[in-house]
């Protein structure tokens, strides 16, 4: 009797497997699987032309003495006076920020001995007014400093200015896209992903002359943002 009660057992199982297949749906012969949604990915560049109204400087001395700390005292002594004028000048202490420090040895001609000490001080500078500029480094180079680096040319709101430019090149990049969507023959949808590609903002220099008084032209600066936008269509 135990072999017959375990081949009905085994049909029985076969029946139940049979019928949980009945109504499944089955795939249809020759049915794909779906790909990715298409897109369309455009790069677009943005500018905004504007005119600077800030001015960054470096302004520093340079001091020889037979010790180094006599070199260093020298330097400090200077570059205290440039930092009174640039104070008398209008620049707020908060604009006056010290740039750098150094000290090498000064070598005679065979470069076998030291025979003094150079020390380098310099303070940077920034020129909210930038109708102040000139006369700016003009205060600075009287009371003493023999080094000028500048102006880096700036706007009070570059932000601001920034993303404007960003605006400008998202527009341009949806506007290339469009243009590859009806080459295409599809229709441009929704934005999915934008990828930030940066910004360029010249920065024109221009040395001071001792004995020339100082003049700063603000000129125009160009602003840019780049952006890489994809697109779905339909």
């Amino acid at each position: 009797m135990k072999p017959l009660r375990v081949l009905v057992a085994v049909a029985l199982l076969l029946v139940a497997a049979a019928l949980a297949g009945v109504g499944q749906p089955q795939p249809a012969r020759g049915q794909q699987p779906e790909g990715p949604p298409r897109s369309i990915t455009a790069s677009g560049i943005g500018s905004v032309t504007t005119v600077p109204d800030r001015a960054h400087f470096s302004f520093g001395v340079q001091a020889q003495s037979r010790t180094a700390s006599q070199a260093l005292e020298a330097a400090d002594v200077q570059l205290s006076r440039v930092v009174a004028a640039l104070r008398a000048a209008g620049i707020a202490q908060a604009d006056i920020q010290t740039e750098q420090i150094s000290l090498s040895p000064r070598t005679s001609e065979d470069g076998v001995q030291i025979v003094g000490y150079i020390a380098v001080s310099s303070v940077s500078v920034r020129v909210r007014n930038l109708d102040r500029a000139g006369p700016v480094v003009d205060a600075a180079v009287g009371a003493g400093a023999n080094q000028v680096y500048g102006p880096s040319l700036t706007r009070s709101d570059q932000a601001a200015v920034y993303r404007n430019a960003l605006r400008a090149a998202y527009a341009d990049a949806r506007a290339r896209a469009q243009a590859l969507a009806e080459a295409a023959g599809v229709t441009l949808g929704a934005m999915s992903s934008t990828v930030e590609g940066g910004g360029n903002v010249p920065m024109p220099l221009a040395a001071a002359r001792e004995d020339a008084k100082a003049t700063v032209e603000p000129g125009t600066q160009e602003i840019q943002a780049s952006v890489t936008v994809t697109f779905s269509v339909s």
